[in-house]
């Protein structure tokens, strides 16, 4: 059993790889359902015409959801206008969400220059989900409450001591060897690593989401998901009481089972709704290039319709930018497509914006009219 007090700060925190059996007959069974439907939704984004078209929408999602873990909440319409308009956005929530977009961006990119996941990145990540100079806590006293503000569990304390913790997390992610040369399956793996951050909880403010994103970063990292296009955070939403209640039970009776079992879970989960996510919106594309064919032939391109499907919301710029046309060409296309009521039109500022109605209805998961 472990020593842990929720009231003192668990500075006794054990290190990377756990010192008990974590690669159990159940927890390897479900490693081979997981591994099957992440590879199934990895080769499926690899085999489509344009992969990349879908990333800025699955990122954004993917930020959505894991700032309303946080209990930072903002609508599909309100994102998406603010990341595709030109006009400031004021709302908060939004801004938070857009910051988190941009640092899954900037890890990824961070990957391409160096293949490891360090302390110096974590940090990079919060500062940018936070716009601020944010780094390791140095003032004690953090702790994390419940909703009736009871303490359920104080972090270890004290920079030095999180550094260290950081520095054994670091080693265990980017050595394939970490237990007595026994290479462990990375998705147990990530599962560990996933735990391990967010006991350390390293900053201030930002864990989860930072948390969150090293997730997507290792399953890039480790070759499972080659574009991490998956909606992580919409199952921990959907099952978040379960999510705190399994990490704690590792912290408090070295439950790892169940523990990897629903972070397993939560990868076989998503990859199956990311692969049906997939297939509504290739058919969506289908239908919009049928439909512009019969009724706008002249206007028909692959690379129109492709950029009518990057996000929820085109303006005549986006149509510029890829060279579809100038600029009263592309204004014409898009009045056209509205005209034949393949989009519709909404101001934001002095900007007009226009609607991808059948794709943002399979981002809500509503039926489209």
């Amino acid at each position: 059993m472990s020593t842990f007090d929720v009231k003192k700060p668990y500075n006794a925190l054990p290190l990377l790889p756990p010192n008990v059996d974590i690669e159990t007959k159940i927890v390897l069974r479900k490693t081979i359902t997981a591994g099957r439907a992440l590879a199934q939704l990895n080769g499926t984004l690899l085999n489509l015409p344009n992969p990349t078209i879908f990333l800025d929408t699955i990122y954004l999602q993917e930020a959505k959801a894991s700032s309303e873990v946080e209990n930072i909440i903002t609508t599909n319409d309100q994102l998406y206008k603010s990341f595709v308009s030109d006009k400031k956005n004021e709302d908060l929530a939004t801004k938070e969400v857009l910051s988190y977009k941009e640092a899954l961006w900037l890890g990824l990119e961070e990957l391409k220059k160096k293949p490891f996941i360090t302390t110096n990145l974590c940090i990079k990540i919060v500062q940018c989900i936070k716009q601020n100079n944010a780094s390791i806590r140095k003032i004690p006293g953090t702790a994390l409450t419940n909703n009736q503000n009871d303490t359920i569990y104080t972090p270890p304390t004290g920079e030095e001591v999180i550094r260290e913790k950081l520095a054994n997390l670091e080693k265990f992610i980017n050595n394939n060897n970490n237990n007595n040369n026994i290479e462990i399956d990375p998705l147990i793996k990530m599962a560990l690593m996933h735990y391990q951050f967010e006991a350390i909880h390293p900053f201030a403010d930002g864990n989860g989401r930072t948390g969150r994103i090293l997730i997507l970063l290792y399953l890039n990292l480790s070759g499972l998901l080659k574009m991490p296009a998956i909606y992580l955070s919409e199952y921990i939403i959907q099952h978040k009481t379960e999510y705190y209640t399994k990490l704690r039970g590792v912290t408090e009776n070295e439950n790892w089972q169940d523990y990897i079992l629903y972070m397993l879970d939560m990868i076989e989960q998503t990859s199956l709704k990311g692969l049906e996510r997939l297939e509504k919106i290739t058919m969506a594309m289908e239908e919009m290039t049928d439909e512009i064919k019969l009724k706008l032939p002249k206007l028909y391109s692959k690379d129109l319709v492709e950029i009518l499907f990057r996000l929820p919301y085109t303006k005549r710029q986006n149509l510029i930018d890829e060279n579809i046309g100038n600029a009263k060409t592309a204004g014409n296309y898009l009045i056209a497509l509205e005209k034949a009521d393949i989009l519709q039109s909404v101001k934001v500022g002095k900007e007009k914006l226009y609607l991808n109605k059948k794709l943002i209805t399979i981002l809500e998961d509503k039926k489209v009219q």
